[in-house]
């Protein structure tokens, strides 16, 4: 009998039935497709066994003028710079707010709290404090165990553990007390206030974490609206071989290569708005632009989500506009908020919650001309939209865009997969970047059952298909200042002793990957799979037999296992042949199955397996129901 051979066409469908997608895969993890052909993703490594304190949201990797690789990391606890050549290790490049004066420091015999008293701290619960300068032990707490950097835990006052006091916060000492005692005096450097790990949703009484401030205070951290708090993020960008940093709904900052990495903290920006929501530097003009800024500088009460303000061409110290500079602002109208801002090709794309506008540089003297491009294609995020090329790829809240010089909609191949499981409140948290060596354009999204960021949706741009993944990563950078992507991934239960050490430091985690290294995650091995939906064979008019099938497989490394199943007709239950163990010395294997409609699966899950499918030829002949 000659064999015969089923052709699927590249790319997951899930929008239609498992008949219905004849021809096509419908399901898949761990899987891409390039030059129509399935295969395996390549694995990945960590970079450093060490952990990073809180959910990373940004990554900006570049090298400078001295050919110094660099990658810097803004979670929504902290800012960290890494340099494999400098020192394969992270260092805490986050910015300090102010200095206080400790005043006294309270001790419980046999515990590691203890109560910190200063009035004028201004901190809340989750921020980071640096005590030094430490007068004396205290209840059998050491100096040396006092002048550490400690998260603060809670602003509780520990002998009214009712009361919440502006005065007074507590941190956990690296040693327990052996007394009941009180004193010294210390010095107290607060870092920046840090935001939520994941987007909320909050209405009134309990909104947000209990004993964050004082009674009858408001709560600072809602943002966006009365019943969202956003998530901690940053916008990062170079300026020349040094870094500008954002903090959403935050301060900007600058952090220096030359002063080194040790010891080295972003300082802020002189004379720049104090509270922004996303920081991008125009281009070849060299303005610095802040988008969701402040009307009058310096005044965080004048906030506007869809305010944007530039600095002085080549000046990012001067924000001012005047009849000699080309400082400026413009207000945008249609939508509520600003989400997003990408340059492209000569021009910055600004996404507000409904509509996209373009701005351009026109020069003296408005310097940036605007222009409303379309409506009813928001952004969901400030990292959900990236540029590949002149093209620019974003998410909205129920379909995939592009503007390749009009706004289109794409055909989304898994789009209900996506948006039916999609976590609403977590959304504006996506993060998009590419993987351009493959042609892939990448979101990943919190699911349904998590407000983390735990699966993934690409759309192939060369090939015009798309796939779906368990990936999670918090943060992607691709190929640039490195050989390999880097990615992040967010570790919400963690609590490894994160680098550098902070005491009581509560859970929480990020870990750096080198992707598209080996075949394996991290060392384990990773799981891989794809799955057709049915074919019919001889167009399902007749209950046919396989007897023997040809595997053929490209770059097979270890073995894969493919599974047959088969359908008499689209409502039955489906029989299940194998799985067959392929490895290289294959040539074809024997079987006995039978339906009207057959479909396969190929799984690997082994350390050191690799593939990519080819096609698949069996020998089909007619046969009876029995």
């Amino acid at each position: 009998m000659p064999l015969a051979k089923i052709q699927i066409r590249p790319g997951i469908d899930k929008q239609r039935t498992e008949y219905g997608a004849e021809g096509t895969w419908i399901d898949g993890d761990n899987v891409r497709f390039r030059s129509g052909l399935p295969e395996k993703i390549g694995g990945w490594l960590k970079i450093t066994s060490d952990a990073l304190i809180g959910a990373t949201r940004a990554l900006l990797t570049w090298v400078d003028l001295d050919g110094v690789k660099y990658t810097m990391f803004g979670t929504n606890k902290k800012l960290y710079v890494y340099s494999d050549i400098l020192a394969d290790k992270y260092y805490d490049a986050t910015p300090t707010r102010g200095t206080g004066s400790i005043t006294q420091f309270n001790t419980t015999s046999g515990s590691t709290t203890i109560t910190v008293t200063d009035g004028s701290h201004g901190a809340r619960v989750g921020d980071y404090v640096t005590i030094s300068s430490v007068s004396a032990d205290v209840g059998g707490v050491t100096q040396a165990n006092l002048q550490n950097e400690f998260e603060i835990l809670t602003l509780l006052d520990t002998s009214s553990p009712a009361v919440v006091t502006a005065n007074t916060f507590t941190i956990t000492s690296p040693a327990a007390a052996t007394s009941t005692a009180s004193g010294a005096t210390a010095t107290a450097t607060y870092k920046i206030r840090s935001g939520p790990a994941t987007s909320i949703y909050g209405y009134g009484w309990g909104m947000g974490v209990w004993n964050q401030t004082e009674w009858g205070d408001s709560r600072e951290d809602i943002t966006a609206s009365p019943a969202v708090l956003e998530s901690g993020k940053w916008s990062l960008d170079n300026w020349g071989e040094d870094a500008l940093a954002c903090q959403l709904n935050g301060g900007l900052y600058t952090w220096d290569t030359s002063s080194g990495l040790s010891g080295n903290l972003a300082t802020v920006l002189s004379n720049a708005p104090t509270t922004n929501r996303i920081m991008l530097i125009s281009g070849d003009d060299r303005h610095v632009i802040l988008f969701g800024t402040e009307t009058t500088i310096a005044t965080s009460s004048t906030q506007d989500n869809m305010f944007i303000r530039w600095c002085d061409q080549e000046n990012n110290n001067t924000w001012t506009p005047t009849a000699t500079n080309t400082a400026g602002s413009q207000r945008l109208t249609r939508g509520s908020q600003i989400m997003a801002a990408v340059r492209s090709r000569g021009v910055i794309l600004v996404f507000t919650d409904t509509s996209l506008y373009q701005m351009q540089f026109i020069g003296p003297p408005f310097t940036f001309g605007f222009k409303l491009i379309a409506d009813n294609c928001g952004a969901v995020g400030m990292n959900a939209a990236i540029d590949i090329g002149g093209r620019v790829f974003w998410m909205g809240k129920e379909s995939f865009f592009v503007f390749d010089g009009a706004v289109k909609k794409l055909d989304c191949t898994v789009q209900d997969h996506v948006f039916d499981d999609i976590e609403p409140i977590a959304q504006q948290d996506v993060f998009c970047s590419t993987l351009s060596d493959f042609g892939e354009v990448m979101w990943f999204y919190p699911s349904s059952d998590s407000v983390q960021l735990d699966k993934q949706v690409t759309y192939n741009y060369q090939e015009n298909s798309w796939h779906v993944g368990s990936l999670a990563r918090s943060a992607w950078a691709d190929r640039s200042a490195y050989n390999n992507p880097y990615a992040a991934e967010y570790d919400a239960d963690d609590t490894t002793t994160p680098i550098p050490t902070v005491y009581g430091a509560t859970a929480g985690r990020t870990f750096f990957y080198k992707h598209e290294f080996g075949k394996d995650a991290d060392g384990s091995a990773m799981t891989s799979y794809i799955e057709s939906a049915d074919v019919d064979l001889e167009d399902g008019e007749k209950m046919m037999s396989i007897k023997r099938f040809i595997p053929d497989f490209k770059n097979l490394s270890g073995s894969v296992d493919l599974t047959l199943k088969f359908r008499d007709y689209p409502s039955s239950t489906q029989r299940t042949n194998g799985p067959y163990e392929i490895t290289t010395s294959t040539d074809k294997i024997d079987t006995r199955a039978r339906g009207r409609q057959a479909a396969l699966r190929i799984e690997s899950d082994a350390t050191g397996d690799d593939w990519r499918f080819g096609t698949f030829r069996a020998e089909v002949r007619p046969d009876g129901g029995r």
